[in-house]
């Protein structure tokens, strides 16, 4: 199973959810819609971060110091998330763009864009700690290669 299906299945879990919400003051409903969109929007961001050689030595790094992380049981990896290391990641991510980021899925999910900016502290780690553990598991796999097989081909075109 590629790892954005695994992170989709275990976010589907309703205590995966109540605790991705919790710090968020948002239903489990409204964190599952937020995720749902953030995951892709994250990936999309990280893949073409790591198009350029500076992204990619960046991202290499952040997966390096992430590859430890222990994101099979999601629910315990959101209680003890750093969502200040968490905002960081959001603006390497990101960048410029990150405001529009989370007011556009906001919107998509119906929920106030502090609520997304909460998630999103959250679920930056979870990305970058599963990209961790996969390129650990791959030996240290080419970034965009990892990010381009990992995710079942949702990048190919």
């Amino acid at each position: 199973m590629d790892i954005l299906s695994m992170l989709t299945q275990q976010l589907s879990d309703p205590k995966a959810l109540e605790e991705l919400g919790k710090k968020a003051g948002a239903r489990p409903d409204e964190a599952r819609k937020v995720a749902q969109n953030a995951l892709p929007a994250l990936l999309g961001a990280l893949k073409q971060n790591a198009a350029s050689p500076d992204g990619a030595k960046s991202l290499n790094k952040a997966l390096e110091d992430h590859k430890n992380d222990n994101v099979s049981d999601i629910t315990n990896f959101l209680k003890n998330v750093d969502t200040n290391d968490g905002a960081k990641m959001l603006q390497h991510i990101f960048g410029s763009k990150n405001e529009n980021v989370q007011k556009d899925l906001a919107q998509k999910a119906g929920v106030d864009t502090s609520q997304v900016s909460t998630l999103l502290t959250q679920l930056a780690p979870l990305v970058l700690g599963a990209l961790g553990n996969q390129k650990k598991e791959q030996g240290g796999s080419d970034v965009m290669n990892l990010i381009g097989n990992v995710f079942g081909g949702f990048f190919k075109k």
